[in-house]
């Protein structure tokens, strides 16, 4: 149902009139107060590419003569339901009402002219119940964690979040001039006379092509996110990524973009290059390479802005907020915790003992030396 006063949407139920949600089981939508399913509207379709240079042309003529949607500060709506006031923080566009907990879906972003649409999304698969079972393991591997720190579900709030990618696909073509180097074995004498062995290397120079093919490679969209942990959350499948529809997002978290596809691009672009270097160090083969000039033509260069699901667990320690990942898909989990200094003070302890004692057994073991008699020659007399 769309909400035209507020630009928001929201899922009624048909058959009682409740709150529809995306349930991660079935794959459909479901009432929570009567069970009733719906099937999602969109049919499941694969996810088409647009040209990167062309689609940043068309976007930046439209936000030279288009406002776009606000997606910084704060957005308060009013509830469709039960009018009270929801507020959108940020690049926030799917929430839950906080008194009567409909799910709310700000409508005017992902449509905006002045706006890069949403070309996909991989729905959640990890559930809540397994999300959780994670967490239980990975914080239970944590052994220098504080034990409140453990304590997560008191201490803790998990949401399912889908937050925002671009992927990038590019045929590259690349040629490079450089040298293989062989290694080869010469043995020698020093200065005392012993036979010595040492490696060199005979160099030859080389020249050559490569072409390189890059399919779906992901980069984060969204800022105030530990990127280095978010980025561990990969490999994502997004081959079976499908065609967007907002229903995936009742009743779970989502998030626009904060930078664009232009913005995000050159963080996936040096991973292409490292990728392109690698091959050509494969090509010139030999045991060691020198690259001397790399050059390379970017040809169909395209992205997708997809929608990844992550649970998200953030546990407030010593006042510090401390979050866990979790792959919405595969179940993979990247965290950062706190350090508990007793616990550590008690480890270091643990081990000096354990070295000074394994010394004290080592010199009394060693402390008696066996005895050698040396034999008396006998004296001749002449």
């Amino acid at each position: 149902m769309l909400h035209s006063t507020e630009a928001t949407r929201t899922y009624p139920c048909s058959a009682c009139g409740g709150q529809l949600v995306f349930d991660i089981d079935s794959q459909k939508l479901r009432c929570p107060s009567c069970g009733n399913y719906n099937e999602i509207s969109v049919p499941r379709e694969p996810v088409v590419a647009r040209d990167l240079h062309e689609a940043m042309v068309e976007l930046r003529d439209s936000q030279a003569t288009t406002e776009g949607p606000q997606v910084t500060g704060e957005r308060e709506v009013k509830c469709q339901s039960c009018g009270g006031t929801t507020t959108f923080v940020g690049s926030l566009t799917a929430t839950r009402c906080p008194y009567c907990a409909t799910p709310i879906q700000r409508d005017d972003v992902h449509e905006a002219p002045a706006r890069l649409p949403v070309d996909g999304v991989l729905p959640f698969r990890v559930n809540e119940k397994q999300a959780r079972e994670l967490v239980e393991k990975w914080v239970a591997k944590r052994w220098f964690a504080p034990t409140a720190f453990k304590k997560y579900r008191r201490l803790g709030s998990l949401a399912s979040v889908y937050h925002a990618y671009f992927t990038y696909d590019a045929d590259t073509y690349s040629w490079y001039t450089g040298e293989r180097g062989v290694d080869y074995t010469v043995e020698y004498r020093d200065s005392d006379g012993d036979l010595q062995t040492e490696i060199r290397t005979e160099w030859y120079p080389v020249s050559g092509e490569v072409g390189n093919q890059f399919a779906d490679m992901p980069a984060l969209a969204n800022e105030d996110l530990d990127h280095g942990k978010v980025k561990a959350l990969e490999p994502w499948p997004i081959h079976e990524a499908t065609g967007y529809s907002p229903e995936y997002l009742a009743g779970h978290l989502a998030r626009t973009y904060d930078r664009d596809a232009e913005e995000t691009f050159p963080e996936v672009r040096n991973e292409m290059e490292g990728m392109i270097e690698s091959s050509v160090r494969s090509q010139i083969g030999g045991d060691r390479q020198r690259i001397h000039s790399l050059q390379s033509n970017w040809n169909a260069l395209a992205y997708k802005h997809i929608l990844l699901p992550i649970w998200l667990l953030t546990v407030v320690y010593a006042n510090q907020p401390f979050r866990v990942y979790i792959n919405g898909l595969t179940g993979e989990v990247q965290g950062r915790r706190p350090w508990s200094k007793v616990k550590i003070a008690v480890a270091i302890v643990v081990t000096v003992l354990v070295v000074v004692l394994a010394l004290v057994l080592y010199a009394k073991l060693h402390s008696h030396g066996h005895h050698v008699s040396h034999p008396v020659r006998p004296t001749t007399r002449r």
